[in-house]
């Protein structure tokens, strides 16, 4: 497809949860432009509610150059432990930096339509911000259950949009776009992929760099861990665990080894909860590109590794336009052309409440 043909391609935008790894979707923004197409409607999920918002609201390029230049210890000193017991972490300091580059602009008012994706644990079903605060609603759509602490409003207790809905794409289909394009970050794969495996071969030799040096340099990394490890054991305590009775002989030291495993295990349970829930909403609504970042390239947390995963998102888009620019698609109107569907009998999802 030529340059003149794909100018004003209009897009829907789906982008889904995943923690550090939404990085990616700052990268395949970042590949639709300089085609020349233009996103029109934008739904997002807990980092892809993030990445879409500040997109939207014309500030992406300011909120990357400040991730990558996050280390160990800038996303650390970020880490605003609470010893709340709805969650071990508070997101105040990154909502602050937020705040810095948005301000205080409502949904309504952004440019691009944006939707983004939350959960109401009272209620038990999905909630869709389409007005109010854009920063409320991102965090929201951020509160990873039991991590980080939820967001009250009214009887409403609002957590991740990814306990419902990681890939939020119904939002999209009524989109006055030529195509759908979604990312998924928290994809299955057969087998363990590394991010260095998926990115070209000289990015992944810089990456691998980059690691040695962020491993040379992080000897007080366990020392920085001790908070949340403790803050970790405090929310587990509250949920009526004996850590004594579960003793391993190895004192305090193992009480908060184990404490921060039980955290690790919370957040690998949501990470995989998230990619089942991904491939039902493919298959009942499946978008004209799906980009897939396996869930194992890094960790929920790791995001002292922006560049990198950004690197790999605009890699990932570009052979993923490649090969949808080389079909015929008279219209542009057929769905799942890179997605092989699954099945999803049984699948009855809740109608999701409005967010304002």
């Amino acid at each position: 497809m030529s340059d003149t043909t794909r100018e004003g391609k209009r897009v829907a935008l789906v982008l889904g949860s995943g923690g550090a790894r939404g990085y990616a979707h700052i990268g395949v923004i970042e590949a639709l432009e300089a085609r020349g197409y233009r996103v029109v409607a934008i739904s997002g999920c807990s980092m892809g509610a993030l990445v879409g918002g500040v997109y939207a609201a014309g500030q992406l390029k300011g909120y990357r150059d400040w991730v990558c230049q996050l280390d160990y210890f800038d996303v650390l000193r970020l880490v605003d432990v609470t010893w709340s017991p709805m969650g071990a972490m508070r997101a105040s300091k990154v909502m602050e930096k937020l705040a810095s580059l948005v301000g205080d602009v409502r949904i309504e008012e952004l440019p691009i339509p944006v939707t983004t994706v939350a959960t109401d644990l009272t209620g038990q079903r999905e909630v869709w911000f389409q007005s109010g605060s854009l920063l409320e609603a991102v965090r929201a759509s951020i509160a990873v259950p039991g991590v980080i602490t939820p967001v009250h409003r009214g009887d409403q207790v609002l957590v991740d949009g990814g306990l419902l809905n990681p890939l939020p794409i119904i939002p999209t289909v009524s989109a006055h776009a030529d195509f759908v394009l979604a990312v998924n970050v928290t994809a299955h794969s057969p087998r363990p992929v590394t991010l260095e495996e998926l990115l070209p071969p000289e990015q992944a030799e810089q990456e691998r760099a980059r690691e040695r040096e962020r491993d040379a340099g992080a000897m007080d990394f366990g020392g920085w861990m001790d908070e949340v490890r403790q803050a970790a054991g405090r929310w587990f305590n509250g949920l009526g665990g004996d850590e004594a009775a579960d003793g391993d002989g190895q004192g305090e030291e193992g009480s908060r080894r184990r404490q921060w495993g039980r955290l690790d295990m919370v957040l690998e349970s949501f990470d995989i909860t998230q990619a089942a829930l991904a491939k039902y909403k493919v298959a009942g609504y499946p978008p004209d590109v799906l980009i897939e970042v396996p869930k194992t390239v890094c960790g929920a947390y790791e995001f002292h590794r922006a560049e990198a995963l950004i690197t790999l998102g605009r890699h990932l888009a570009v052979e993923a336009l490649d090969r949808f620019e080389g079909r015929d698609h008279p219209g542009w109107g057929g769905r799942g052309i890179v997605v092989e569907p699954l099945q999803a009998e049984g699948l009855m999802p809740g109608e999701p409440e409005p967010g304002s």
